[in-house]
């Protein structure tokens, strides 16, 4: 279950640059995905716990969780619109590092040296991906700083769930969050939408269907039943594979070109994270990272 769910996480990334560049534009892709997810999101967690209702003193954190969940999926799909599918896998191997920041920012944490060591590695693993990436005529500055976003609202949304995790299910807070930030990106959408040209063929909706209900539905499922199987701790820890393998699958699906400098940055993004890891948060990956 735990491989799966890390396999159809990386897949996201591909299967989501193939979409951008074969017709779809970003922000329609995104509103249309989340609308789908949310529907049935609403639908799973209504037939299983027959109620979406949480207590009032948890909504600001839920309304939080909204905010970045959108941020998160706004950088997503513009990240891979300007810049590879590898780039950005390979950047979002530092969320565990922004995560760790958020947490000493907010007082839940106390990192040890041994952490701003792997935050040092990792940065310059992140700058080598950047340096590596500029030769690249669909790369550039504004790429890189939106693949980055996309790695630290996600880790803000990882912070913002934690508390809301120990009294609701991941399903029921899948059902209040997705919705909300639906409604953000359709707003924000809905400029483009109306331009966008939604004869695209049966291709690419199979392939939009497939990233909402794999990426999106089945991973929520599987990974929580990891979770329950072996432990956050050591699940969590396999999902550090997941930015790796989804570089190695655009390379290979996408012929995505992968320069040894971004290589470099990759594996030093990794030891960073090895170095720094003292206990996986339970929280992250509630949904794909996606990213």
């Amino acid at each position: 279950m735990l491989l799966t769910t890390i396999l159809l996480w990386a897949l996201n990334l591909s299967v989501t640059k193939y979409i951008l560049t074969h017709g779809l534009h970003p922000l329609p892709y995104a509103a249309v995905r989340y609308g789908l997810a949310a529907a049935i999101f609403v639908c799973i967690t209504l037939v299983a716990e027959r109620t979406l209702r949480v207590e009032r003193r948890h909504l600001p954190l839920v309304g939080l969780a909204i905010a970045a969940l959108f941020a998160n999926q706004l950088s997503f799909v513009l990240a891979l619109d300007r810049t590879t599918a590898s780039t950005i896998g390979l950047l979002l191997g530092a969320i565990p590092i922004f995560a760790g920041l958020l947490g000493l920012f907010i007082g839940a944490e106390h990192p040890s040296r041994r952490f701003w060591l792997g935050a040092l590695v990792s940065s310059v693993g992140v700058a080598l991906v950047a340096v590596g990436s500029a030769g690249d005529v669909s790369g550039g500055p504004v790429g890189i700083l939106l693949g980055l976003s996309t790695g630290a609202t996600w880790a803000l949304y990882s912070v913002t769930v934690a508390p809301l995790m120990r009294t609701y299910s991941p399903y029921r807070i899948s059902a209040l969050v997705i919705p909300g930030a639906w409604v953000l990106l359709f707003l924000v959408g809905l400029p483009a939408s109306r331009d966008q040209d939604w004869a695209l063929g049966p291709e690419i909706w199979a392939l939009l269907l497939f990233a909402t209900i794999g990426p999106l539905v089945v991973t929520n499922v599987l990974w929580f039943r990891s979770i329950h199987r072996i432990g956050p701790a050591r699940a969590t820890l396999a999902v550090n594979l997941q930015p790796f393998v989804a570089a190695v699958l655009a390379v290979i699906l996408l012929s995505e070109p992968l320069s040894a400098l971004q290589v470099a940055g990759g594996v030093l993004i990794g030891v960073g994270i090895l170095l720094a890891r003292r206990r996986a948060p339970v929280a992250q990956g509630v949904l794909e990272s996606g990213p």
